[in-house]
Parts: structure tokens; sequence; C-alpha cells
């Protein structure tokens, strides 16, 4: 029986994409990752001789940490009464609270959007309309966020394979996978389903895509949608199951957002889908920390320090596995790591006449950088590449996107200066993170001076003359139990 609170959800739903579930298939998976069956197939015949080897360590527990998204670009508003006293991480945690409460929808008639969501907030509690939150207003708002927050496992994070931010009821759907597309995060037994995608327009165009979704799977009813001319939303049943699409497009790309869930389920995924609605932006201003995924398979990338197989890594991707290859070269091992700049170093035996890659002497530059990584092969159909993403450099060595883009399989990415100067390597922070307080920098840099530390502490010697430091960047595959 369908219950009223359908209709509601559904409407404030407006923003999610076409997605990818196990029971969708009009959207068709990409290449298979032919790296990925071969690391696998590694990972049997080695599996012996890893759990004998004492530098190989089991995965270590990434303990939840907290965060709220970083307000984007706005337009200036008088800072007026209680609102001047608002240090940046109170006004997070309240924005943080307003993107649950659903009143954080965007800017109105051209204002700051936070300033928006408070005379929302005000007006849906029946208070004076003022844009400025009043003691026992900011109290009470906070209040109820916590409680919801605590129910429901809410988390805001980006997503790695699609670059859009969202919001997840963890509890509700801690198990996470890639999907053909992005990725999904569901109950224990699909009950509940979210899934992220990302299609280039070159694939399928806007409208096309919004017939395709209304027409497939097969037992796909819709009871409502609307096509604009930059996305469109698409809702109803899909066999058993309650169904609402979303997708946005800028770019050249489609993304977009899908839940789907058991009729049994719905009075409880009403109370957060109005969050999840308020909370996904498919192009977001500013990255924050990434959805952690336990994958089996991982990719990322290494940087070759020396001609005799030396590769330098993010600790967290070399963490935990069975069987790590560098693409290219065969098998390597993990020989050393450092918790305190997150550096892990690998060896290739037998590999000679490598290309290591020359660190800068002044690492200490603020500004635009270029990130030189190979993504994971799904974003490029299986291909491994390398790519360039731009960014820039800011205080805290935090890594700052020029544009929101997909960074799956890119953490251990070179970052280099205009000069073409190795400044460092990129680590991303894969954490799952609650939104009520704010944390570290979605990406940062790990300086050249801590990585020509580690080197020597571990016997290797930096190499001196400068090549092409593209030349150096290697895909790192990690195998998991």
């Amino acid at each position: 029986m369908r219950l009223a609170g359908s209709t509601v959800m559904f409407a404030l739903l407006l923003g999610a994409a076409p997605a990818l579930t196990q029971e969708s298939p009009s959207i068709l998976p990409t290449a298979a990752q032919s790296e990925a069956k071969a690391a696998r197939a590694q990972a049997a015949k080695h599996a012996v001789r890893r759990k004998a080897a004492p530098h190989i360590t089991t995965p270590e527990t990434v303990s939840a940490k907290t965060i709220t998204p970083e307000p984007g670009p706005v337009k200036s508003e008088p800072a007026l009464g209680e609102s001047a006293e608002i240090s940046p991480g109170d006004r997070l945690k309240i924005q943080s609270a307003l993107l649950w409460s659903g009143d954080y929808t965007g800017s109105i008639g051209g204002e700051d959007p936070f300033f928006s969501a408070v005379k929302n907030y005000q007006k849906r509690a029946k208070s004076k309309i003022t844009g400025i939150l009043s003691a026992s207003e900011r109290a009470n708002l906070l209040a109820a966020a916590k409680s919801h927050e605590d129910e429901f496992g809410w988390t805001i994070v980006t997503d790695p394979s699609t670059g859009a931010r969202l919001g997840l009821p963890a509890k509700l759907v801690p198990q996470v996978r890639d999907a053909a597309r992005g990725t999904r995060w569901s109950a224990a037994h699909g009950e509940v389903q979210v899934e992220t995608f990302r299609i280039p327009e070159s694939e399928i165009k806007l409208t096309a895509l919004f017939e395709q979704q209304k027409k497939e799977p097969a037992n796909r009813k819709v009871e409502s949608s609307a096509l604009r001319d930059d996305g469109f939303t698409i809702s109803g049943m899909q066999g058993l199951k309650r169904f609402s699409v979303r997708a946005q497009r800028r770019d050249g790309e489609i993304r977009g957002l899908i839940l789907l869930f058991d009729q049994m389920m719905e009075t409880i995924v009403a109370g957060v889908s109005p969050a999840i609605g308020s909370a996904f932006s498919p192009f977001p201003e500013r990255s924050m920390p990434f959805a952690a995924m336990a994958k089996p398979v991982e990719y990322g990338n290494g940087l070759v320090v020396s001609r005799h197989g030396h590769i330098v890594t993010d600790r967290g991707l070399a963490s935990g596995c069975q069987v790590i290859v560098a693409a290219g070269l065969g098998d390597a091992d993990r020989v050393a790591e450092d918790p305190d700049s997150g550096l892990a170093l690998l060896r290739v035996y037998g590999a000679r006449d490598l290309t290591p890659l020359a660190l800068a002497t002044d690492a200490s530059k603020k500004g635009d950088i270029t990130l030189v990584g190979i993504p994971d092969p799904k974003e490029q159909n299986g291909a491994k590449k390398p790519t360039e993403i731009k960014a820039r450099l800011a205080n805290g060595n935090a890594i700052e996107l020029r544009q929101s883009v997909p960074m799956a399989g890119f953490s251990g990415a070179a970052a280099l200066d205009a000069q073409g100067q190795v400044l460092g390597l990129m680590e991303m922070r894969n954490f799952v993170l609650t939104s009520i307080e704010p944390a570290a920098p979605a990406v940062r840099l790990i300086p050249a001076d801590a990585i020509r530390n580690f080197l020597v502490a571990h016997n290797v010697v930096p190499a001196q003359q400068a090549g092409d430091a593209r030349a150096s960047v290697v895909r790192i595959i990690c195998v998991r139990k």
C-alpha cells in the first residue's frame, strides 16, 4: 500500500540521477577490467607466500570522523546580530543541519544560500523570518540534526567515481561496491539502494537517457516525470520497489542519483529522503573527503624513485593487500611505511632501467599545480593512460580541485608545479564521515621533503637529475581478501 509520504519524498528528491541498480540494466557496464582479473589470479597464486610475509598487515580500521559540507562561493550578506558571531566551524555545523532538515535548497533571488536556508528553517518553524538564527533556534536545529544523524548514521561524502557530493544514511546502506557507472550503497539484502552514475553526453544525450530510463527495465512503471534543459526526474514503481531517478547535465556529462527501496521500507526511508535530496550535488563547487570503499581490488598510483624498482605510494592504498602489483612491472613487496607522513615504500625485484623522478628542492610553493596519475580503469573503459587534473595548492598542503571531477584510482598521483617539478604525492582522504563537524582537506599533498626524508631513512637515494615525471607514474593494484 502506497503511503502519502512517498509523494513528499520524491518531490524532495528533485535532483537524483539515473542510477544503475542491479535491477536496472538500462545502462550497460563499461569494458571488463582485465587487470583486475589478472591481479585476482595472482592473489590466489601467492596467498600462502603473502601470509608469511612480515611486512603485509591486515586492513586498518579507520575511525569514523565527522564533517560538514563546505559552503560554496556565495554572494555576501550583511553580518547582522548573532550571524557575526558564527565561527567558520559553527557555520559548517549549521549548514550540515540545514542540509539534513531539507532547508538548504540553494540561493533564493541571488542571496547567500546559507542565508536563504536559515529563512526556510525559520518559516517552517513558524519563527520570525530574519535570516539570522537566535541562540535557541541554533540549539534546536543542531540538536534535531544530531538526533537524526545518530539514528540513521548520516554521512556526507564525495563519491570518488563520479565527483558528486551526496548524503547517505549509512546505517540503512552499509554495503558499498562499484557500480557500472558509479558507486552503489545498499542494505544487506538490497531493501534500500542508493546509486550514483556519470555518463558522457558523447555516449547518450539527456533526452534519450530520459526516455530510456522511463522504459527500462521493463518492470518499471512511471508515476511522475519531468524533463528540463539541464536534467530530469522520474519516479514510480519498479517491480515491488519504489524508485526515484534524477539526472543533471553540465560540461558534456550527465551525473545523478537513484533511490530504490522496498515498499515495506517506505515509512523509514521517507524520514531520511529530504536530507538525501538536499545534500545531493552532482557538480559541487568544493570537494570533500571521499567515501571509503573497501574494494577487493583497488587501484591507485605509485612514483618510481629508483632504477632498482623502488616505488613510493599512498600508505592507505598499500595497506591490507594480499598482493600488490605494479602494472607493467610485476608483483611488488611493501618494504616500509610511515604512518606519520602517510607514505609506503614498495619494491619490484628484477626491474631495471626504470625512470625515477627527481623531487623538487623547493616544495614550499603555493598556487596552480597539475596532478598526474592513472585513474581507475572504468574511467577510461579499461585503458591505462595517464590523466592530468588541474588544481591549486593551498594552505596546510590542501589541494583544491579546479572543478568537480571523478577521482577514483587517483590517490598517489604526482603533483607538479608549472615547471614540471615534483612537489610531492597526492593523498586522498577516504573516510566515512558524519556531517556535524569540519574535517581535514579531502585531498592533500605529501610534500617532496617528507618523501625525501622517508626514502633516506630506508636507504634509498633519491634521484638528482630531473626527467619527465610523467614517465615515473605507474598504476598500483592492491588485491585484498
